[in-house]
């Protein structure tokens, strides 16, 4: 017979927002189970970051999240903000740098952040129970969850299973059909901050440039981004282009201005220059990496250099516009945007409407943080929110 574990919350996933709520919870005296079907915790807090885990963003604001509800956020992030979980890190002694906009990585390794929340998680007594694989959550009095290694009763049941991404390390749709079988609407899913691939006939002009890379603006639906755009064997990847990417839903297209804040044809405009063909390969590599320069030319280069030509380059290069044919789907996307619908939760709490005791947070929440640390501070503070309120 089964053995059967009472507490007085169970949390569905040990990842980023399920740790900080599992602390969150214990440090108020309350008895926490995580149960994660990993065998070990927090795989997506090693793999971020290039392994340095790009934990916070000291910039966070609302509006570097994308979702249905632009207000749904504002709550959980004004009350557990960069600065708590840095004074976390710092409590722990753990090494960190700023990278570029903001961005906070380990000096070390993600496993500091990991062992950090690992020990938070002894110090508030959270029992940890890894390879449990849940069959079941059905509600009777509690919360029941039926698991390959036993069953477990709680009055309060937070789920924290993540989105769809990166299935290699175990992402399942787990949590959208505990929603939909407590009767909770969801955003369709779509995987954001991930490479676009591009259509066949733009790989053939561009494809074999893999690694050349620029510093761009890439917009898209409203929204752009400046930042580095690299080349792939399929398409288009860097910070600009995932960025955007979470933006983009087929058929759009994605406009990329390839020399942000700069004239490339300013050169000819002066009498003094010689304006012949060859003169604009010289002044094009002064933006442009040299083979992306020599390539655009081929492709886009006048037949002349008069002013209606140079304006007509001028135009194309700050507008290169692209029609993706799609993504590299949810095994290179960063995130899953979508998810739970957000009209469905207290923003205050995160705890369905509908369903008391019954609570969702991080990535399965229709709440998406631009690249740069955004999506760990959604988790800590929708983790923070919700353990506060179990």
């Amino acid at each position: 017979m089964a053995v059967t574990h009472s507490f007085d919350a169970l949390v569905l996933g040990g990842g980023a927002a399920g740790l900080m709520c599992a602390i969150a919870a214990g440090k108020r005296g309350r008895r926490v189970a995580v149960l994660e079907r990993a065998d070990k915790l927090g795989k997506k807090i090693l793999i971020s970051g290039g392994g340095r885990c790009n934990f916070t963003n000291i910039h966070c604001r609302p509006e570097d999240f994308l979702s249905s509800n632009p207000h749904f956020a504002k709550s959980a992030l004004a009350r557990y903000t960069p600065a708590d979980f840095i004074a976390l890190v710092e409590k722990h002694h753990i090494p960190y740098h700023e990278k570029t906009l903001g961005q906070l990585f380990c000096d070390r390794s993600a496993r500091d952040i990991l062992g950090m929340l690992e020990g938070e998680c002894r110090d508030a007594n959270v029992s940890i129970f890894l390879n449990t694989k849940v069959q079941e959550a059905v509600r009777d009095t509690d919360f029941v969850v039926r698991a390959s290694n036993g069953e477990f009763r709680a009055p309060a049941l937070v789920v924290a299973t993540g989105g769809l991404s990166i299935p290699k390390i175990g992402a399942t749709s787990f949590g959208y059909g505990l929603a939909r079988q407590f009767g909770l609407k969801i955003r369709d899913p779509w995987p954001g901050l991930v490479p676009l691939v591009l259509n066949e006939e733009d790989q053939a002009r561009y494809c074999d440039l893999t690694g050349v890379s620029a510093e761009v603006i890439a917009s898209c639906d409203g929204q752009q981004f400046r930042e580095k755009m690299l080349i792939t064997h399929r398409g288009l990847s860097g910070p600009a282009i995932l960025q955007i990417s979470s933006y983009w839903k087929k058929p759009q297209e994605v406009v990329i201005d390839l020399a942000p804040g700069l004239e490339v044809t300013a050169a000819f405009r002066d009498p003094k220059t010689p304006r012949q063909p060859s003169t604009l390969h010289a002044e094009l590599r002064k933006f442009l990496p040299n083979r992306f320069a020599d390539r655009w030319l081929e492709l886009h280069g006048p037949s002349s250099v008069r002013n209606k030509d140079l304006d007509s380059l001028e135009c194309q290069t700050h507008t290169w516009t692209i029609t993706p044919a799609g993504t590299e789907g949810y095994e290179k996307a960063e995130v899953t945007a979508g998810g739970i619908d957000t009209a469905e939760l207290s923003a205050k709490t995160m705890e369905s409407r509908e369903v008391p005791g019954l609570f969702f947070i991080g990535e399965v929440v229709d709440v998406t943080g631009h690249l740069g640390g955004f999506n760990f501070q959604w988790a800590w503070a929708s983790g923070a929110a919700a353990g506060r309120a179990v």
